[in-house]
């Protein structure tokens, strides 16, 4: 790649050529490897920096990786099912046919609860060959009530059939009949009931007395409706009329008959039960039990794959720059082997061998951090029961050989484009180029840039007049696509920005207008410097700024919106009536019991919609205006009541296309379809629920219709706390904001720590290319040193350099923020971004300093490698 030099500068050996031009055809690539050999050998110093960038490369992609890899094949053992090899449960996707004829498909997403199967199936799959038992399945969560002792505890109610796969046998008493339950022993111990006696347990619908027909031995925790938790077995039919869902059950537990395999069986279960069901065997039964599984995947492939994709795209983009500016360091070295003789293949060649020698050194070497970053991240998230506890980070061979690959592609690729006009150059033109910076960049270059710079003008235009994921999605390929404008175009962008942030230095001392001079001449090596700074700040900033922009948001609708005196919520949801037991409270004039979930609904347009995930709220009783303000935009409330409406927040019903008096196919949290009249829209659908509805809608499609709030106007805070019993709590609408505050950790988490892990690594970047851009410059300030310039004046210079490139980098960067930040967060909230002060300022400080400390740490050691004798 170089011509290799002596200690005393002259050419040795690996440099020479061979009379009457060109170096000799045969042995061509035993002498250009050595060429590689010897410039790492001689030079290591020049490869440092792209080491250290294609081992960042390599960290990035094998983390993000190994998310992807886990959240692909995330599963669980079966614990519940541990003893029904064959399980049958209803597909957990929701489903919607998009096109028509030969264009259409399907666009199918997770549903938010739990899909269930109906109750005739149990007989179908029964009646298959080699079943000895089909038992329907059925969980949901309950407590004891205030005179059940002890009061508030939690239990899991199931179905008295499962027994037969969960371990569960009576020690006393008998099985549950239509008003029975079998307690486990632990529980009627702590309640202090035996066989006979009456027990209160509070319910979805209300508080309802049981009497204790048996005891039974503990058996399996199911995940599902969390581990840990007490027993309470009612009759499986009771069970389901108990949870809201009568005549639909969780799964199907199959049991063989006699001398049938699991494979028998469930190929036979499969025949009978056709495409009305999935059937699952193995791991796959762990899934059905615990719901938890199909988010974690949801969560871990999009920051494997989405995050991953633009982290994996980031690292690529830098490490391949680092390459580049690695080369074009060295023009002068090549020029002298052009000059002498060695032929464009040969050029070429050194290039790739340098590349084959480095790149895979380095990609091994960001394996064990990139190992390390995810399972750092992985243990985080399961920390914060983002994911299973029983989900296992995988760690295999295909992202780590992909990390390695990557790096090494990049480095071929970048340093193949690098080297194409020194290669290409006449010989006798080499030296000359090569001591003249080319003022402008290639027509192709130039063209492709422009072409960005338009592209994302474009994209921010249609962002600006999208709204929620539409918004989004744009927003992205806005940075993007000015991102890469930026890399494109960096010298004139460079030179207008030494031309226009110089201006100050010119007015300054000797040192702040050789710097400024310096930058105008010298714009290739300033694009370098300042591209890695651009791409920190913008795309730390547009994850930060977007997070405190939403939490801003939702924080003020939600402040504004909830205008009830009191607030009462229970850990574990509050049962239907109390709300009308709150009505009969003294001095209260409105109670209404909020059911929250999730709903899908159809979004995009034309050849281009999927199904969109939206928080929900179900209202019970009158009166929803007296407690929330929903800023009502068009249409009225008082409809909801009337079977088949919904209001929807105005941003989601601009994203699904439709408006007042239309109607909206919604996906409830099960799963079913339904159709339904839109009445109002309304603006805070962030901070409240992006869609609103009767409560009776939701109640029979969630896993238990438990109220999640109760928002109570008049009346005294006392007599409130007994509405759920032990553990209930009353607060005023700020307290409750307050807590809704808490339950967004997870999310601000989550954006802190991406912008962290993207923003650090190109940080790492940036001062990884000053360093370079500054060691490269020792000749010249030597020469300073040489011709009377003094050691402060030259770090001065270097100062005045490192400030400059700082703020250029803060300046542009920032502005490729605010093209995406506006639209987006305009598109999502409704409103303009919120940048905190002090955030802003960290931002500032930290793009400064970065320049600062890359070029002034390695200019004083420069200078004292090149201190003049004497």
């Amino acid at each position: 790649m170089s011509a290799v030099h002596g200690p005393n500068g002259t050419a040795g050996p690996s440099g020479t050529a061979g009379a009457g031009g060109g170096l000799p055809r045969a042995g061509v690539r035993a002498r250009t490897n050595g060429l590689a050999r010897a410039a790492l050998r001689f030079r290591p110093g020049g490869f440092a920096g792209t080491f250290v960038a294609l081992m960042m490369a390599a960290l990035i992609v094998s983390a993000c990786g190994i998310l992807l890899e886990t959240g692909v094949r995330a599963s669980v053992p079966p614990e519940r099912y541990a003893d029904a090899p064959v399980v049958v449960a209803a597909d957990q996707r929701a489903h919607m046919t998009v096109g028509s004829g030969d264009g259409a498909y399907d666009a199918s997403e997770q549903v938010p609860d739990r899909a269930r199967v109906k109750a005739d199936l149990v007989e179908r799959v029964a009646a298959a060959q080699g079943v000895g038992a089909a038992v329907p399945d059925v969980t949901f969560p309950t407590r004891l009530a205030a005179e059940g002792g002890p009061e508030g505890a939690a239990l899991t109610a199931q179905g008295w059939g499962s027994h037969a796969f969960t371990g569960a046998a009576l020690t006393a008493g008998s099985a549950p009949g239509p008003d029975e339950v079998v307690l486990d022993r632990a529980t009627a111990r702590a309640a202090g009931a035996d066989v006979g006696d009456t027990v209160t347990l509070v319910l979805p619908a209300g508080e309802r007395e049981f009497r204790v027909s048996g005891l039974a031995a503990p058996a399996a925790d199911p995940p599902a409706a969390g581990g840990g938790a007490g027993g309470a077995y009612l009759a499986d039919d009771a069970a389901a009329r108990a949870a809201g869902h009568p005549g639909r059950f969780d799964a199907v537990a199959v049991l063989p008959a006699g001398g049938v395999d699991a494979g028998q069986l469930a190929d036979a279960v499969r025949g009978a039960v056709g495409e009305r069901a999935e059937v699952h065997t193995g791991d796959g039964r762990g899934g059905v039990e615990d719901p938890g599984v199909a988010a974690a995947e949801e969560l871990l492939t999009g920051l494997g794959g989405s995050f991953g994709g633009i982290a994996a795209t980031v690292a690529v983009f830098t490490a391949a720059g680092t390459v580049a500016l690695s080369v074009a360091q060295r023009k002068r070295e090549f020029a002298l082997l052009r000059a002498i003789g060695a032929t464009p293949r040969q050029i070429r060649r050194s290039v790739a061998a340098e590349a084959l020698l480095v790149a895979p050194v380095a990609g091994l070497a960001g394996l064990l951090p990139g190992i390390g970053l995810a399972s750092w991240w992985f243990g985080q998230l399961k920390d914060r029961d983002a994911v299973p506890a029983a989900l296992d980070l995988h760690i295999s061979a295909i992202p780590l050989a992909s990390a390695v690959g990557t790096a090494l592609l990049s480095a071929l690729v970048a340093g193949w484009a690098a080297s194409r006009r020194p290669a290409k150059t006449k010989p006798g033109q080499a030296l000359t180029e090569a001591s003249v910076e080319r003022l402008r960049p290639g027509v192709v270059r130039t063209v492709l840039g422009v072409g960005a710079a338009v592209g994302g003008a474009v994209l921010s235009g249609v962002a600006a007049r999208s709204a929620g994921d539409d918004a989004a999605e744009a927003a992205l390929g806005v940075v993007m696509l000015f991102m890469l404008a930026v890399a494109l175009l960096g010298p004139l962008i460079a030179r207008l920005a030494a031309g226009l942030f110089g201006l100050p230095l010119r007015a300054g001392d000797a040192s702040a207008e050789l710097a400024a001079a310096n930058s105008r001449t010298n714009a290739r090596r300033l694009a370098s410097a300042i591209t890695p700074i651009v791409l920190a700040t913008a795309f730390a900033s547009v994850l930060v700024f977007m997070h405190t922009s939403e939490d801003r948001a939702t924080a003020t609708q939600q402040r504004d919106g909830v205008t009830a005196d009191h607030v009462v919520t229970h850990p574990g949801g509050l049962p239907a009536d109390a709300a009308e037991r709150a009505a009969r409270q003294p001095g209260v004039d409105t109670a209404v019991g909020v059911l929250r979930t999730q709903v899908l609904v159809p979004v995009g347009g034309g050849g281009d919609r999927w199904l969109q995930g939206a928080t929900a709220q179900g209202v019970s009783g009158g009166g929803l205006a007296r407690v929330q303000d929903l800023d009502v935009r068009d249409g009225a409330l008082d409809r909801l009541h009337e079977p088949g409406t919904v209001a929807l927040d105005e941003n989601l019903a601009r994203s699904a296309g439709v408006g007042v008096g239309e109607r909206v196919e919604l996906r409830l949290p099960d799963g079913t379809p339904v159709k339904a009249e839109v009445a109002a829209t309304y603006g805070r659908g962030l901070g409240l629920a992006q869609v609103t509805l009767d409560r009776a809608a939701l109640e029979g499609h969630v896993t238990a219709a438990y109220d999640t709030d109760l928002l109570v106007s008049g009346g005294g805070a006392d007599g409130l706390g007994a509405l759920g019993g032990a553990g209930t709590a009353v607060t005023d609408a700020a307290g409750y904001a307050q807590q809704q505050d808490v339950d967004r950790s997870l999310n601000r988490w989550a954006n802190f720590t991406m912008a962290g892990v993207l923003g650090g690594f190109a940080a790492i970047a940036a001062l990884n290319t000053l360093v370079m851009t500054v060691l490269d410059r020792r000749r010249e300030l030597g020469m300073l040193r040489l011709i009377g310039s003094t050691r402060r004046q030259v770090l001065g210079m270097i100062r005045w350099e490192g400030l400059l490139v700082g703020v250029a980098g803060l300046v542009l960067g920032g502005a490729i923020a605010a093209a995406t930040l506006v639209p987006m967060v305009r598109g999502i909230t409704g409103g303009d971004p919120y940048l905190p002060p002090l955030t802003v300022a960290a931002f500032g400080l930290g793009a400064v300093g970065l320049g600062l400390l890359g070029t002034v740490l390695p200019a004083r050691a420069a200078l004292r490698r090149t201190e003049p004798a004497g």
